[in-house]
């Protein structure tokens, strides 16, 4: 996990993610998953670049199946990026860090 990102889980999610003042992106990932580790360096430029204005959070797949089956989650790594205790962006694999930003651009 990066320095500028928080780890969340099943239990403090909606308190951290969805209750947050900050639109929050959130990467569900797995220790097993060789996209994911591709995405995490990504992640973690994200999360410096926009420092203040999004918090990028992990949530670990494997510990937290409720958590992906409440947002239709199938497949890893996915981004999903809430706003305002919505999600209103969502990224499925690995992708370049410029589609991702693109993504993010409008709501943060």
């Amino acid at each position: 996990m990066g320095a500028k990102t928080i780890e969340v889980n099943g239990n403090d999610f909606e308190q951290r993610v969805l209750g947050s003042k900050t639109p929050v992106l959130v990467d569900f990932w797995a220790e097993w998953c060789g996209p994911c580790k591709m995405i995490a360096p990504i992640v973690d430029e994200i999360a410096g670049e926009y420092e203040g204005k999004l918090t990028v959070a992990k949530l670990d797949a494997d510990a937290n199946p409720e958590v992906l089956e409440a947002y239709g989650i199938m497949g890893i790594p996915t981004l999903i990026l809430f706003k305002d205790g919505k999600a209103v962006e969502r990224v499925t694999g690995f992708k370049p860090k410029s589609e991702i930003v693109k993504k993010l651009k409008s709501h943060v």
